[in-house]
């Protein structure tokens, strides 16, 4: 994107955000991050939940953004629905933000008639939309969406060119962090390290995410016999929950990796765990734009990454980190080895990649990018 002059203060809007859930991830923390940086500016902001929730709820609770709760219990729930509508009417919302696609076919049932601005935020490359009725719902949607924000340039080629999302709404918004929470060459490495049971010797390896199919965490275990004969005091740590939780931690014990592969669980501050980690390894089939990457690379480490979604978009191979193909544990490994012998090289890249989040990804940048989409939509509406 190229610069632009700086950015009039915006005219106080009242926005609701809605999304599945407040459960820990990617696209709930962008808009956690993006609600409280929009309240900052003096916008009246409010987040609406599809299902009950905690996660991080709280946190916009503490912020003194108001959250209410749909407690969905089936595909299309009509009291979700009313629940919703009644959200927007109390809040006299000027714009809806959904984010990604069942809040944003809720959202368009929910607010017929109300006449605020519909702006939707597609958070990755839609491999849910393999679900005809899930596309065929969200198609439908588009209709009465204003504007769609792509959380990259990766992700906005394949929904336009794919034909799901009109070019006259499409619109490139990377996600954003609050950079100030991540200090490069943090001085709490002890500290961290302690949380997670490491010891100041180790050589650490992490991972952040969700424990599903697609972030390939299996691929971080198959690979470490090898890595351990090179760097026995070799640790890796694997933050998050999910469905292969369990296949983990026995695909841990099948290889004898007991004593370095710590499955850490869900933690609700990771920005406070980073600072452990000697490389940061993202090893996804899939992303769109990732949060714990723009972390990572916030935080000063050195990362391994694939080459898919918008990771190519953060990641420069041997300026701001390493990528990699995906599904391919040989260049995996050798990545990984090739970081775990150089500190040289760890520093350099690290250095390099915190200096372009700084630059390029903010979470005040990201409020600003979608003060512009919002007044595109509220001339559309």
């Amino acid at each position: 994107m190229t610069p632009s002059a700086p950015d009039a203060p915006p005219r106080p809007l009242r926005i609701v955000h809605v999304v599945d859930s407040l459960e820990v991830g990617g696209l709930e923390r962008v808009t956690v991050d993006l609600a409280q940086a929009q309240a900052a500016l003096g916008h009246d902001v409010r987040v609406f939940s599809i299902a009950a929730t905690e996660g991080l709820k709280k946190e916009l609770l503490d912020a003194g953004i108001p959250v209410t709760e749909g407690h969905k219990r089936r595909s299309l729930d009509w009291h979700t629905l009313s629940l919703l509508r009644a959200c927007v009417r109390d809040a006299r919302a000027d714009v809806v933000h959904a984010h990604n696609f069942v809040p944003n076919y809720h959202a368009a049932l929910a607010t017929i008639g109300l006449g605020v601005a519909q702006v939707c935020t597609l958070h990755d490359m839609g491999a849910r939309l393999q679900n005809r009725r899930l596309k065929t719902l969200f198609q439908l949607s588009l209709a009465r969406t204003h504007g769609v924000a792509m959380v990259g340039t990766q992700v906005h080629q394949r929904h336009v060119a794919s034909g799901l999302v009109p070019a006259d709404k499409a619109h490139t918004v990377l996600n954003g962090i609050p950079v100030s929470r991540f200090a490069e060459g943090s001085s709490s490495k002890s500290t961290a390290r302690q949380q997670l049971g490491l010891n100041d010797t180790d050589l650490v390896i992490g991972c952040v995410g969700r424990l599903v199919p697609l972030k390939n965490h299996h691929r971080m275990v198959d690979v470490m016999p090898a890595l351990l004969q090179q760097h026995p005091h070799l640790r890796l740590v694997i933050v998050g929950d999910g469905v292969q939780a369990e296949a983990l931690r026995q695909q841990v014990v099948a290889k004898g990796l007991q004593e370095h592969v710590v499955l850490a669980g869900q933690r609700s501050h990771v920005s406070a765990l980073l600072g452990a980690f000697d490389v940061f390894a993202l090893p996804s089939q899939t992303e769109g734009l990732s949060i714990a990457l723009l972390e990572a690379c916030a935080t000063g480490l050195a990362v391994v990454a694939t080459r898919v979604g918008g990771n190519p978009e953060i990641i420069v191979d041997d300026q701001t980190g390493l990528l990699i193909a995906p599904d391919d544990n040989d260049a995996l490994a050798g990545a990984l080895s090739r970081m775990l012998a150089d500190s040289a090289l760890r520093a350099r890249l690290g250095a390099a990649a915190a200096q372009w989040v700084r630059a390029h990804a903010s979470s005040d940048a990201l409020a600003q990018a979608y003060g512009r989409v919002y007044d595109t939509a509220l001339i559309k509406r």
